[in-house]
């Protein structure tokens, strides 16, 4: 590879029209297919199979209106007085400007909304009241049935009483005919008995016409008394009714459309699909449709979701970092053109590297950190190793080195161990997709594309710079003295083994202490919060805190599976008991539902926790929520949302952490075994990396969690740490931490393998490596800090982050840590068991051999005695 990069060099550096050239051109190409066929970015960070995303699949298919996505404008009247009747009309139009945005289905009027949650509370206020009176009249209609049963009850018993002396008349009738008959004078009497018997018969009809007319009157009765049964029934089921409605209402209490005080109103957005699928285009759209329709008068603010712009990838404070690394670049250099080198060669890396990527975002779901993410890695590798060689050209050539044959001897040894540097960190990168976590495993190959366009870059591109600016490389000064013996290297003494061992222990002690915060890291997606405090988003995620309470920010969906559908009698019944259920919970403030399935089987409650969505509060709430399922009856409880996802996503980084770290570790004492020949120096290059890590997440919770120095930082409203950034520290930073272990620690076993021994060879190495690593390490801090004022909000605690563990691992793990330990250890640092060494690779990253064909003017041999142990 060295004896490649040689001649890769020196081909550049003759003629370096045609690597410029050609990666103008391969700029061309990629800024071209990027405006033809790249896509949108996405704030989204799903994971396939979490429960939230089994749930929400299941509520779109039972429920397909609670499919779409919706996002809220805040409304509110800038003298605080409530709003007139007037303003409530031009909110509500402004809201309908934005049904003008093919995106958009449907807006929810919040004082229409407002107006029919009043209502609906007033009418069951004055339910009572209106089954009372009802069962007042039933009650009084009962009386006078009772008192018309009563008299009719009396009049059947006088016909009862009539009918049985009529009775006993025509039996009395009857026997004085018989004995008129048995003594044969009835044909004297015959018609005496026969007027007789006619009033008799007389008699008993107007008994039969009385009696019909009491049955008739005794069905009216009876009809009046099942009307009025039916009436107590009906009253009975509306007071059940309403006993459930009220337990809703109740539960639901905490749920507005227009705060109390009557100055703020919150306005629904609807949309076809999920809000973060939404085009950026559309979204502008909608925002500015409704700013324009919105008068004098009244303020409009837009929740994150629909506010936050996914697009750019360089702000301010990126410029910034890069303007000091240029500062960093000009003082070590003492030279315009070999300061402005590194720059020019990673920005051009940056744009093929990040334009490429960004080619693909019509085929892939990228998220907006992604092409940040590429430019953050590519800009800051690209300065450092585009730093590295040009550093050791200019050593050689200030040696008096011919000047391509320098180029092409920097090319192959500090480009040889640029592309094994880039190497580790482009590994580290991709070994993201192994946590099974599709956007991190994205973002992690977008990074290690980048870096490895950064590593081309330094390698083809810079040599070809270096050969254009030719003599330049060096300053005035240093071209006057070029080829002196001046430049000459210094003997070398080892350092005292007293101040080898403070230096240590007070570094590990220091890295440790700064470590504490991070054993109470709280990992989170960003909100409203983390935005600036003059944006729209932030303005509306306060606004809603204090005008409806903090849980609104972080409302939950929750779903019940019921055992069996129910009727549409019953539904009401079913939702309450669900609801009671959920209201049980200290930490939720209101329960209200939000739809069923049209088998009434499947139903959706809106749930507000009592705290925002990154509280701990509501963490646990989520977690008591679906601990619940199955209810006694069997009912699945299920929970979906924003807040839910996110605290998913959260969860499930934090799980793979610890596989990813383990992975991390292992990869790198394996590298280093093998590029170091020994046992021990991977061992305290890892430890040193874990050391560095840990104290950057402590950095990063302390500043991020508990808000230490948040003014310096911009952090007004700490809260948990970006869910991913952990993750995304480990790989980056161990790739970091192999590029500075590789620079000192190679230079160390070169001299150690010259001759020197163990103890002066660390001197040696470290005095070789430290002004260029103290250079790429300040400028990549640069880089890295510039990041910190990013303008999107995901990219601050990453960019603080990678600062601090490359400040870190650079100026305390790399430089004092490593060096001291190395002392202590004397020759055991380069043990290796010999049945190990027979099977090792040979890999020569310095590209020593390449050295030796083309030995340096002015380099002193190393072959002196062993020193004695200090």
């Amino acid at each position: 590879m060295a004896h490649l990069l040689y001649r890769i060099g020196r081909a550049s550096a003759m003629r370096p029209l045609i690597a410029i050239v050609a990666w103008l051109l391969a700029l061309g190409v990629a800024g071209g297919a990027f405006v033809a066929v790249g896509g949108t970015l996405t704030d989204s960070f799903s994971i396939p199979g979490l429960e939230t995303e089994k749930v929400t699949d299941q509520l779109v298919e039972e429920i397909p209106e609670l499919a779409g996505g919706s996002s809220r404008a805040v409304f509110q009247t800038e003298s605080g007085e409530p709003f007139t009747d007037e303003q409530k009309q031009q909110v509500s139009d402004a809201l309908a400007a934005a049904q003008d945005v093919d995106a958009v289905t449907g807006v929810i009027d919040p004082f229409a909304t407002q107006a029919q949650l009043e209502e609906q509370r007033s009418q069951l206020e004055g339910a009572p009241q209106q089954i009372e009176d009802a069962r007042t009249q039933l009650d009084a209609g009962q009386e006078q049935l009772d008192a018309g049963q009563q008299q009719l009850d009396e009049a059947l018993a006088q016909l009862e009483e009539g009918q049985q002396q009529l009775d006993a008349g025509q039996a009395q009738l009857d026997e004085a005919i018989q004995q008129a008959k048995d003594a044969g004078t009835y044909e004297f009497a015959v018609a005496e008995f026969e007027a007789q018997q006619a009033q008799i018969d007389e008699q008993q009809e107007q008994l039969d016409a009385g009696l019909a007319q009491i049955e008739e009157q005794q069905t009216q009765l009876d009809d009046s008394q099942a009307q009025i049964d039916d009436g107590r029934a009906e009253l009975e089921a509306q007071e059940a009714q309403l006993e459930l409605g009220a337990q809703l209402a109740d539960a639901a209490a905490g749920i507005r459309s227009v705060s109390e005080d009557g100055t703020t109103a919150l306005g629904l957005i609807q949309f076809d699909t999920n809000v973060y699928e939404v085009v950026q285009e559309d979204k502008d759209a909608v925002i500015a449709d409704v700013r324009a329709a919105t008068p004098d008068g009244i303020t409009v603010n837009f929740s994150a979701d629909i506010a936050t712009s996914v697009e750019g990838v360089m702000g301010a404070g990126e410029v910034i970092g890069v303007a000091l690394a240029f500062v960093v670049l000009m003082v070590m250099m003492r030279a315009i053109w070999p300061a402005l080198m590194p720059i020019v060669t990673s920005v051009l890396g940056v744009g093929v590297g990040v334009a490429t990527a960004l080619a693909f975002s019509g085929v892939v779901e990228m998220s907006s950190v992604t092409p940040v993410l590429g430019v953050m890695l590519a800009l800051a590798v690209g300065i450092d190793y585009s730093l590295f060689i040009v550093n050791r050209h200019r050593e050689q050539y200030k040696r008096g080195m011919d000047l391509h044959e320098s180029i092409g001897l920097a090319n192959g040894t500090s480009g040889n161990a640029v592309v094994f540097a880039g190497s580790t960190v482009i590994v580290a990168l991709l070994a993201l997709n192994i946590t099974g976590i599709p956007f991190l495993g994205i973002m992690g190959t977008v990074g290690a594309f980048c870096v490895g366009i950064a590593v081309l870059v330094a390698v083809t591109l810079t040599p070809a710079v270096l050969g254009l600016v030719g003599h330049r490389v060096l300053g005035k000064k240093a071209r006057a003295t070029r080829g002196a013996a001046e430049h000459a290297e210094a003997p070398v003494e080892p350092m005292r083994t007293g101040l080898a061992l403070l230096r240590f222990f007070g570094a590990v002690v220091a890295l440790l202490i700064i470590a504490i915060p991070a054993l109470s890291m709280r990992l989170g997606l960003p909100d409203g919060t983390q935005e600036p405090t003059d944006s729209t988003q932030y303005i509306a995620y306060k606004t809603v805190d204090e005008k409806f309470g903090e849980g609104v920010n972080g409302t939950l969906l929750v779903t019940a599976e019921l055992p069996e559908a129910v009727s549409d009698d019953e539904l009401l019944a079913a939702q309450v008991a669900v609801a009671n259920v959920l209201m049980e919970n200290e930490d939720v403030a209101a329960v209200a539902p939000a739809g069923a399935s049209e088998d009434n089987g499947f139903l959706a409650f809106q749930v507000i926790p009592n705290e925002g969505p990154g509280s701990e509060s509501t963490v646990q709430l989520v977690e008591d929520l679906r601990e619940l399922s199955p209810l006694e009856d069997g009912t699945v409880i299920g929970v979906a949302g924003e807040a839910s996802g996110n605290i998913d996503v959260s969860q499930k980084l934090d799980e793979a952490l610890p596989l990813y770290l383990a992975i991390v570790v292992g990869l790198s004492i394996i590298i280093l075994i093998v590029v170091f020949r020994s046992l021990v120096v991977p061992l305290i290059a890892t430890l040193g990396f874990v050391l560095s890590l840990f104290a950057a997440f402590g950095m990063v919770t302390a500043v991020y969690q508990w808000g230490w120095l948040s003014s310096l930082f911009g952090v007004h409203d700490p809260g948990p740490v970006l869910s991913f950034l952990p993750i995304i520290l480990t790989g980056i930073l161990f790739g970091l931490a192999m590029d500075y272990q590789l620079f000192l620690t190679t230079g160390m076993r070169e001299a150690y393998v010259h001759g020197l021994d163990a103890r002066r060879s660390v001197v040696s190495g470290l005095r070789h490596g430290r002004a260029v690593v103290t250079a790429a390490a300040i400028i990549m801090v640069s880089v890295f800090g510039g990041f910190v004022f990013s303008h999107i909000a995901l990219i601050r605690p990453m960019g603080f982050g990678l600062a601090m563990g490359v400040l870190f691992d650079a100026f305390v793990v790399r430089m004092v840590i490593v060096p001291s330990l190395m002392h202590l250890v004397g020759e055991k640092a380069w043990w290796l068991p010999r049945w190990l060494d027979k099977i090792l690779p040979n890999v020569d990253v310095e590209g020593a051999a390449l050295e030796r064909e083309h030995p340096v003017p002015h380099t002193e041999e190393t072959d002196e005695e062993p020193a004695a142990q200090a």
